[in-house]
Parts: structure tokens; sequence; C-alpha cells
């Protein structure tokens, strides 16, 4: 099924689905790039087989997922949310501001602050300038209960964890922000993974994240977080995420590793996590509901043949 990407004057004639394309928007948020299908073009959500298409950076558009929405023509803006593998899951933190910036654009929303409904919870954006390029996103609370995660086993928190990977073992954090993690921290018994791949970086992402996204631990799979700490209020990390592989950014990444740095005693909020993508502002409160602010910019629209 050939792939093509016209530019935004073809997006200007408005092809719907009676016509020979679609309309697709695309979003970034530090390099987290998402694409857009709204119901108005596409009166279902496109199939697994498609979105893999789309998503590929070689024969389709290119990007880290897909937003569908909105699904209701009212508050909360109802979204649905599709890994480049085609698998539908529950929570961004990236996709949801990219998806405030689109509704934004749209002049749907009556004023700066609404809620969007996902499969992982209700949320609540808050655009902090006219344009829509900066976003703090309220994503909910943060939990470290094994039921809520879920993770396999007795009813714990899964904090400083041992798990056995295929040739080591290593400890582990499991949060859940609506969507499940597993934060991996390169201190105490964890110091050396870094030397063994020449420090936190794209390499030790890759050779880990793989095996540790498909922990028999986790029934959903889960993401994953290489994470450093710089000083009390600030994270370096890499990300391997769950049905997407390598990101250069993770807004419910940077929530989940924020979340277990306070929980550990590691940090204290706000905390600003560091990614090759660009930095994110992760504020935890009492009862670790996070906050997450960033920027966000519009890439292009254009008519998908196909």
């Amino acid at each position: 099924m050939p792939v093509v990407l016209c530019g935004a004057a073809a997006a200007s004639t408005g092809t719907g689905p009676a016509g020979r394309g679609r309309i697709l928007y695309k979003y970034e948020a530090l390099g987290n790039d998402y694409i857009v299908a709204d119901p108005r073009d596409w009166p279902e959500p496109p199939s697994s087989e498609l979105i893999v298409r789309i998503c590929d950076r070689h024969r389709g558009v290119g990007s880290d997922g897909l937003l569908y929405g909105p699904t209701t023509g009212k508050e909360p803006y109802g979204l649905r949310l599709f890994n480049p593998d085609g698998s539908e899951f529950e929570k961004s933190g990236n996709g949801l501001r990219i998806f405030a910036r689109y509704l934004w654009d749209r002049r749907l929303p009556s004023g700066p602050t609404f809620s969007i409904s996902t499969p992982g919870g209700l949320v609540t954006a808050h655009l902090l300038d006219q344009k829509g390029s900066r976003i703090a996103m309220d994503l909910g609370q943060s939990s470290f209960d094994s039921r809520k995660i879920p993770v396999s086993g007795p009813p714990r928190e899964v904090l400083d964890e041992e798990v056995q990977l295929a040739d080591r073992k290593l400890r582990i954090n499991a949060v859940t922000v609506g969507n499940p993690h597993c934060v991996v921290f390169l201190d105490g018994a964890n110091a050396a993974l870094a030397s063994l791949y020449g420090g936190l970086g794209r390499e030790l992402a890759l050779a880990l994240g793989p095996e540790l996204e498909r922990l028999p631990l986790y029934p959903h799979r889960t993401n994953v977080q290489f994470t450093e700490v710089v000083d009390r209020h600030t994270l370096r990390m890499e990300i391997f995420e769950r049905g997407a592989g390598y990101t250069l950014a993770s807004g419910t990444s940077s929530c989940a590793a924020a979340a277990v740095a306070v929980r550990s005693g590691r940090c204290e909020s706000p905390v600003t996590v560091k990614m090759p993508g660009g930095e994110l502002l992760v504020e935890i409160a009492g009862d670790f509901t996070v906050r997450l602010t960033g920027a966000v910019s519009p890439v292009w629209e254009g008519t998908l043949r196909f």
C-alpha cells in the first residue's frame, strides 16, 4: 500500500473520506513527534497496518505514534493513542500536550484550561501562552502500587527491586502515571551499568531496553527509563518506549522518573528532566499527582494518499 504525503497546499483542498486522501497533522515536543488523525477526516481510526506504514520513517510519514481525536465534540475531549507498531496505549505526556495544541489550533476549547479523556484517565491542559507553544499538563496521580501499575506478584510498592535479565541482575523501580514504567537509576548496585556501555546514552537504552520492556514482571509490557541524578532538582535520562523503541524524549517517562526520584529521596520537586530531545519540568505534589510542562511545535499538515 503506497503512502505519499502531499504538502500543506494539498491539505487546504480539504480532501476527506470520500476523496483520494485524508488529512494528517504533525507536531513535535522535544523531538518526540506525533501524527494527529481527526475523526472529521477519519471516521474510524487507521488500521494497525496503516498506522505502521504512516509512522514508518522511510516508507511513510514518520512519527513516534498516532493520536486519534477528538472523539467527543466537547469537554472532556476524547483521545485514543497508538504506538508506531499499531498497538493502542493509555497515556503520553508529550502526546497529550501535542493534542492540546492541536485542539487549540482548531479553536475548539473556550479557554486556555480544558480537559482531555484518555484510556489512562482524565487529564487537564493549561496553555501558558496565546499560541500554545508552552503547555502544562496535569496528568493525575502516580502510584508505585503493583496492583495499579500492574506488576505481577504479591501486592507491594515496587521500589529498588532486583530483577534478573539474561546475563545480569539489576535493580528497578516500577510506577504508573496512567501507563506502566520501569525506572533504572544508574547508582548503587546499578552504578557499573553505564560504564559498560560508554555512559548514559543511546547504546545503553538500546542494549537493555528491549529486554526490560518485555520483563515477565509486567503483564502489559512497560516503558523503560535509564536515569542519572545530576542534583536535587535535575535528572538526566534515556528512554526506551513500549511499542516505539528508542525515543528522544517522553513526557510520562519524565514524570515516572521524577516521581521515583522524589519518593526515594534522590530529588525534591520541582524536577527538570534532561533528555536528548530537550528538557521538561515535572512538579510532584505531596500526594504524588504530577504536572508536566514543556514546549510544543507544529511541523506540517498534509494529505495522505493511499
